[in-house]
């Protein structure tokens, strides 16, 4: 198999993803976060995306979102990248490059819960978020121009929660001014900036939609990258 099979055999087609609903993703995550320990990394990303996951759903009800049937797509697609790196794992197949980090150190005891909610997020917006909304763009038949509002809106919801495990998840005052190189590390990454590069990678991939060796190439690089920052995002810091 070629590097480009393989990078195509990575990615699953939109047919592949084609959504439900935000409650069969939520049940999914639900799932993992009763079956796995509160003290595993990958349990502690996933809790905090199931709370972004539920939000979402619940403002999409209220009519926060306008278009519900793009904002359904966009998050369901969203979450079945993370679910099917998830599943890959447990199969015993590789992930995607972007996630093998969090998969590799989510036992580790010297990365604090903190990293491992960022370094999930990294994953999930640094590189997910793109795909997804190349993803939604061939489910709806529509351009990703027609998915911008609801992008922000999701990225929203993410900024805001980003917050939230900030204050959440911190060591306390104390333990930072011992641990000064953990607050380094994690001041040195943004979701904003990260949510910026997702929407420029999501419009150059639809740019090569017609070219998939270039597109191809360009996410297998973009993946490569993004667990780059994992890794570093889950130094071991004490």
């Amino acid at each position: 198999m070629t590097q480009i099979e393989q990078q195509i055999e990575r990615f699953p087609t939109p047919a592949e993803l084609a959504p439900h609903s935000v409650d069969t993703v939520v049940a999914r995550m639900r799932a993992h976060h009763s079956s796995w320990l509160p003290s595993d990394g990958l349990a502690v990303f996933n809790g905090v995306y199931l709370t972004v996951t539920e939000e979402i759903g619940r403002r999409i009800e209220r009519g926060v979102f306008p278009d519900a049937r793009s904002a359904v797509t966009l998050d369901v697609l969203f979450a079945e990248r993370y679910l099917a790196a998830v599943d890959a794992s447990v199969a015993g197949r590789r992930p995607p490059d972007c996630w093998r980090p969090l998969m590799q150190y989510r036992h580790h005891p010297g990365v604090s819960p903190v990293q491992f909610a960022l370094a999930g997020i990294n994953a999930h917006i640094g590189h997910d978020l793109a795909l997804a909304v190349v993803d939604s763009c061939h489910a709806l038949g529509c351009l990703p121009a027609d998915l911008e509002a609801d992008f922000d809106r999701v990225g929203d919801t993410l900024v805001a929660l980003e917050e939230r495990i900030r204050e959440d998840l911190m060591p306390g005052p104390d333990l930072l001014e011992i641990a000064d190189p953990l607050t380094h590390l994690l001041g040195s990454w943004s979701l904003d900036r990260a949510r910026d590069a997702a929407w420029s990678a999501a419009r150059l991939l639809w740019s090569l939609r017609e070219l998939p060796e270039l597109a191809d190439e360009f996410r297998q690089r973009m993946d490569g990258a993004v667990g780059l920052v994992g890794r570093c995002l889950l130094t071991p810091a004490g």
